[in-house]
C-alpha cells in the first residue's frame, strides 16, 4: 500500500478524463490544483463550500492511475448516491457500510480483492476494523480521501469520536497520501485536521464561502404557513426544503401542504429509520416536492436541483444556517433562501440554551444566537454579513441578490428613541447596582407590572413607562438590538445575558448627536433575482424532465444521476440534433452519450416536429464562484504581504517557504496583484523571450484551457507562470 502502486504519468490528460467521464470541459476553482497535488502524492486539506465540487477532487485522480482510492464518509445515504452517479458515468465504484447484508458485503470484498473497483466508499468504523486494515494492504490503495474532515475536531460543528481513530492509518501506512475535505471549518478546525491526521506539509486550499447563485431573504414572521405557500407559488414543481425547529412543526407543515395539493413529507428523528429513508428517496427522485425537516435532514443528500430553502424557525447559529442554505442550488442555477424571523423564536432559543447543564456551553450558545439575530435584523448586505462571519470580505457594497440590496429598508431619525433606551439601561444599573437582560429593560420601558419590576423598585425610575405609547414591545426590542449592532449597547454572556451601556453609549447620552436607525423589518416586495434562469424552451424542458424521471425509475436511481437540470435546460435551449452536438451539453460524457444519447435526441426531434424551435439571445457563461483570494479593488492582507516580499527581492519559492504556503498560492497572489493594476516586475517571473512560445500555446488552446497549454509546453513552464502570462495580457479564463 505504501509504495507498490505505479507512479502516475508526469502529465496526466486531466481535461480529456474530465470530459469523457463527467461531461465537463473545465474545472471549478481550485479543483485542478488539488488534483495535481494528489497525483504528486502530496497531502492536501481543502475547504470547498457545498456545491464547490469536492467529490471530483478525489474521483478524477482515481481514474488517472491504477489502484484504489478509499473515501471515508460518515454519510451512509450519500455513499449510495455517489456510487450510483459514478456507475452511471461508467466508473467502477462501490461502498461498504451497515446497510448491506452479509452476502452483498462478501461479494463486494471479493471484487476489491480482484481489483475490480477504482473507488471504495466506507464508513470510518468499518474501515478501522482489524480485518479491513489487513485487506487494505492487498488492495493497492493510492489515496485516502477523508470527507467531512471537520468531524475529527472537537471544535467542529459535527465532532465524531470514531474519526479520531483515522490517525492510526498514518502510523500503519506512513507513505499513503491523505486528502482531507470539508465544506465548513474555521481556521482552528482546519489546524486541528492537519495536526490530528499528521498531514505532512499539506497543500492548503481555501475557496470562497460565497454562493453567488443564492438569493438571501429575511421576512418578518407573520402567518408563516401562508408565507411558505407564497414561495411555493413562485416555485411551481421545483424542489425545496422547509426547516423547522421541532418535529411537531415539521409534521404539521407537511400535513397542511398536503391538504393544499402539494407533495410534501416530514423528516425528523421521531420517524423510524425506514420512514426517513423512504421519504428521502421520494424527495431525491422528485416524487415529493417539499421535505419539511428538522436539522436531521440534509447532511446525507446529494440532490443538486434544490431550488429553495425556507427556515420556518430561527436557526441556532450562523454556521447551521449557512450549511442548510448551502443545500440549495448545488447545480449552480439560481435558488432562494428565505428565513422567517420572529423575536418570539429568539425567546424560545434562549429557553433551550438555559436548559443546557454546562455553563460554558450556555455562554457559547448565547453568543452564537446573538450573531444569528444580528444577521436576521441587519439592514446591510446579507451576503457580506454572512461571509464576514467566516472571515471573508465581500468586495462590493451591494450583492443585488439579497432583500436588503434589492429592497433597502427605510431609515428614520432615532435620536430620541436611542436616548430613551440608553437612559433606561443606565437608570436600572444606577438603581440596582447590577445589569438586567433585554426583556426586563423593555418591561420597564413599557410600564409592565411584573414581580421583578416591583421587587427591584424599577417602577419608581423616571424611565418607567417612558416608551409605552411610542413603540410596541417588539419594536423596542428591534431598536435595542440595532443599538447593540451599532456599539451603543453590549450584551454579555457570563454567566447570564446582561444589557450594558458601552463607552460609546455613555458618550451619546452626554452629547446627544443625531443617530439614524433602520425601521424594523416588514415583508418586502418579492423581486426576481437578477441572476435569473437561463432562457429555454419550457415545454421541451418539462418533456425532458419527465423522460429523465422514467429512465431514472427504470434504473432505480435519483433523477439527477441521469442528467442535471442544468443539462436539461441546455438541451431545451440548444436543440441538439446529433451526437456531436449532444456531447457539447454540460454533463454529457462518453458513457452518458452511449446510454442516453439516442433516446434524448429522439425526444428532442419529436418535440421539434410539433413545436417550432425558439431563438434565445446569446448569454455569456456565468463566472465561476470567486475564490477567497479573488481579485479585489483593494487586495487582502495576505496578497499584500506576498507583494511586499516580492518587491523586496524574494523569489516565489522563498516567499512560499517563509509563509508556509505552496508555490501555486504565491503565483495566485501575484496574479491578483497584476489584475488589480499593481506594478509587478514581470521579467522576474517570466523573461520577455519566453512570451512568444507561451502565446503560441494559448493561441492553440484558448486562454480558458490552462491544462491544454501546459501539456503543449511540457516541463518548460509551470502553471503559475502560465497564469501570470494570462494575467499580464489581461485575459480571463473564459476568453
Amino acid at each position: 500500500m505504501d509504495s507498490s502502486h505505479p507512479s502516475p504519468p508526469k502529465h496526466v490528460p486531466l481535461l480529456s478524463l474530465l470530459k469523457e467521464h463527467f461531461g465537463f470541459t473545465s474545472f471549478r476553482p481550485l479543483q485542478e490544483e488539488i488534483i495535481r497535488d494528489a497525483l504528486d502524492g502530496r497531502d492536501v486539506v481543502a475547504l470547498l463550500p457545498t456545491g464547490g465540487g469536492k467529490s471530483l477532487c478525489f474521483q478524477l485522480p482515481a481514474l488517472a492511475r491504477p489502484g484504489l482510492t478509499v473515501v471515508v464518509s460518515p454519510l451512509i445515504a450519500l455513499m449510495k448516491d455517489q456510487v450510483d452517479a459514478l456507475q452511471a458515468n461508467g466508473i467502477a465504484a462501490t461502498f461498504l457500510n451497515s446497510s448491506l447484508d452479509s452476502n452483498e458485503s462478501r461479494a463486494r470484498l471479493r471484487g476489491l480483492h480482484r481489483g475490480d473497483y477504482r473507488l471504495l466508499y466506507i464508513a470510518p468504523e468499518r474501515l478501522m476494523l482489524s480485518g479491513c486494515l489487513s485487506d487494505l494492504q492487498g488492495w493497492q490503495v493510492n489515496l485516502l480521501a477523508i470527507d467531512e474532515a471537520h468531524c475529527i475536531s472537537e471544535w467542529g460543528h459535527d465532532f465524531r469520536p470514531e474519526y479520531r481513530r483515522l490517525v492510526e492509518l498514518r502510523e500503519r501506512f506512513p507513505s499513503l497520501p491523505i486528502m482531507a475535505l470539508t465544506a465548513t471549518a474555521t481556521e482552528r478546525v482546519r489546524d486541528d485536521i492537519c495536526t490530528i491526521l499528521r498531514l505532512r506539509n499539506p497543500g492548503r486550499y481555501l475557496a470562497s464561502f460565497n454562493r453567488p447563485n443564492l438569493t438571501y431573504r429575511v421576512l418578518a414572521k407573520a402567518n408563516p404557513f401562508e408565507q411558505v405557500l407564497a414561495v411555493l407559488r413562485t416555485q411551481s414543481q421545483e424542489s425545496g426544503i422547509v426547516y423547522c425547529q421541532s418535529r411537531k412543526t415539521a409534521e404539521s407543515v407537511a400535513e397542511r401542504l398536503q391538504a393544499q395539493g402539494i407533495k410534501a413529507q416530514p423528516y425528523h428523528a421521531g420517524l423510524t429509520g425506514k420512514e426517513r429513508t423512504h421519504h428521502q428517496e421520494l424527495f431525491l427522485r422528485d416524487e415529493v416536492q417539499v421535505i419539511c425537516a428538522t436539522i436531521a435532514f440534509g447532511m446525507g443528500i446529494d440532490k443538486p436541483n434544490v431550488r429553495f430553502i425556507i427556515h420556518y424557525d430561527l436557526p441556532k447559529n450562523l454556521e447551521s444556517y449557512y450549511q442548510e442554505t448551502g443545500r440549495a442550488g448545488r447545480d449552480g442555477l439560481p435558488s432562494e433562501c428565505l428565513l422567517l424571523f420572529s423575536a418570539g423564536d429568539t425567546v424560545k432559543q434562549y429557553r433551550f440554551i438555559n436548559e443546557k447543564p454546562d455553563i460554558q456551553e450556555q455562554q457559547i450558545a448565547r453568543t452564537q444566537l446573538q450573531q444569528m439575530v444580528q444577521y436576521a435584523e441587519c439592514p446591510t448586505c446579507r451576503r457580506a454579513k454572512l461571509l464576514q462571519y467566516f472571515g471573508e470580505n465581500f468586495d462590493s457594497e451591494k450583492c443585488q441578490a439579497c432583500d436588503n440590496c434589492l429592497s433597502p429598508r427605510d431609515v428614520f431619525d432615532g435620536t430620541e428613541d436611542a436616548c430613551t433606551i440608553l437612559s433606561c439601561v443606565g437608570q436600572i444599573r444606577g438603581k440596582s447596582g447590577f445589569g438586567v437582560g433585554l426583556n426586563h429593560v423593555i418591561e420597564v420601558l413599557t410600564g409592565a407590572n411584573t414581580e421583578k419590576v416591583r421587587r427591584w423598585g424599577h417602577e419608581r425610575l423616571n424611565a418607567y413607562g417612558s416608551g409605552k405609547n411610542i413603540h410596541t414591545r417588539p419594536e423596542w426590542a428591534a431598536i435595542s438590538r440595532e443599538l447593540i449592532r451599532l456599539g451603543y449597547l453590549q450584551q454579555t454572556t457570563e454567566p447570564f445575558t446582561i444589557l450594558e451601556l458601552t463607552a460609546q453609549g455613555r458618550g451619546f447620552l452626554r452629547e446627544r448627536p443625531p443617530i439614524i436607525l433602520t425601521k424594523p423589518m416588514s415583508a418586502p416586495e418579492r423581486k426576481k433575482s437578477p441572476a435569473g434562469n437561463l432562457a429555454h424552451d419550457e415545454a421541451l424542458f418539462n418533456h425532458l424532465r419527465q423522460l429523465r424521471k422514467t429512465l431514472a425509475d427504470e434504473r432505480d436511481v435519483p433523477a439527477y444521476v441521469v442528467f442535471s437540470d442544468v443539462a436539461l435546460r441546455q438541451m431545451a435551449r440548444e436543440y441538439p440534433t446529433n451526437e456531436r452536438e449532444f456531447l457539447q451539453i454540460s454533463g454529457v460524457g462518453k458513457q452518458k452519450l452511449q446510454e442516453f444519447g439516442t433516446v434524448f435526441l429522439s425526444a428532442i426531434a419529436d418535440h421539434m416536429e410539433t413545436h417550432p424551435s425558439q431563438n434565445f439571445p446569446k448569454e455569456p457563461s456565468p463566472p465561476p464562484p470567486p475564490l477567497l483570494s479573488s481579485r479585489k479593488k483593494q487586495l487582502g492582507n495576505t496578497v499584500q504581504e506576498t507583494l511586499r516580499c516580492f518587491r523586496l527581492g524574494d523569489s516565489v519559492v522563498q516567499i512560499a517557504n517563509q509563509r508556509g504556503l505552496v508555490n501555486s498560492t504565491i503565483y495566485g497572489h501575484l496574479e491578483q496583484a497584476i489584475q488589480a493594476g499593481e506594478p509587478v516586475d514581470i521579467n522576474r517571473l517570466l523573461p520577455p523571450d519566453q512570451h512568444a512560445q507561451i502565446a503560441a500555446a494559448f493561441a492553440q488552446t484558448g486562454f480558458g484551457n490552462l491544462t491544454g497549454a501546459k501539456e503543449l509546453l511540457g516541463d518548460l513552464y509551470d502553471y503559475g507562470q502560465l497564469r501570470i502570462f494570462r494575467a499580464l495580457h489581461g485575459k480571463k479564463p473564459h476568453e
